[in-house]
């Protein structure tokens, strides 16, 4: 980015998509290429697993914990799955996000619509395959579920494009690199937005460059 311009914030960047599109490769392999940015660490109830830690994999909290954490308006969002709560944290998010640091969220849609309702101020994009065909194939591929969880998970993939709309940005992953470098594209020109740099603009509006003393006389 370049100097002249002062992102004092950094950019909460939430990343969705239906199951199959590769928005968890495609993340991965954007953090691997921007070291600088921070993946958001949620906050659940369940149990650690072997090999987990805390404030890497998750905060792990109790219920009650968790319970009163909602009551004080502590979540972006939060949902309950499988008997256990999972939720994404203001602490974490906004601490870096106020040390300049751009804060990456890969959630599911319902989650994505909630933090939109907490945080405007968010990049929102959605990742898509190049084709339901393709999805399918992906899906198919794992090996791993059912013909009827495939069937589901198809079914569910429909239902989910039709919030598109709800999110700024489409990114088709047809290939991981060129997704990641979209998503790059996506970042410049976010912080490049006249929205995102009002202070410097009125600083240099006002007369902010007056006080130069390399400027010509």
């Amino acid at each position: 980015m370049d100097r002249d311009i002062k992102q004092k914030e950094g950019l909460l960047i939430v990343i969705s998509g239906p199951s199959g599109a590769g928005k968890g490769t495609v993340c991965r392999s954007y953090l691997k290429r921007n070291p600088d940015t921070i993946l958001s660490v949620s906050v659940t109830t369940r149990q650690p697993r072997r090999g987990e830690k805390e404030g890497v994999n998750y905060f792990f909290r109790d219920k009650s914990t968790f319970e009163s954490m909602i009551e004080n308006d502590e979540f972006l969002e939060y949902a309950m799955v499988y008997d256990n709560y999972y939720g994404t944290p203001k602490e974490y998010v906004f601490k870096h996000l106020n040390r300049g640091k751009d804060v990456i969220l890969e959630i599911d849609i319902q989650g994505a619509l909630q933090v939109k309702k907490n945080f405007e101020k968010g990049v929102f994009i959605f990742i898509m395959p190049p084709s339901m065909k393709e999805l399918k194939r992906r899906i198919v591929s794992r090996g791993t579920e059912t013909p009827e969880v495939i069937m589901k998970r198809f079914k569910s993939a429909y239902d989910e494009i039709n919030f598109i709309d709800q999110y700024n940005y489409i990114v088709v992953n047809d290939r991981v690199d060129k997704a990641v470098k979209k998503i790059e594209a996506i970042v410049m020109a976010e912080k490049c937005k006249v929205d995102r740099n009002r202070d410097f603009y009125i600083n240099i509006r006002e007369g902010g460059c007056l006080n130069d003393r390399s400027t010509t006389k």
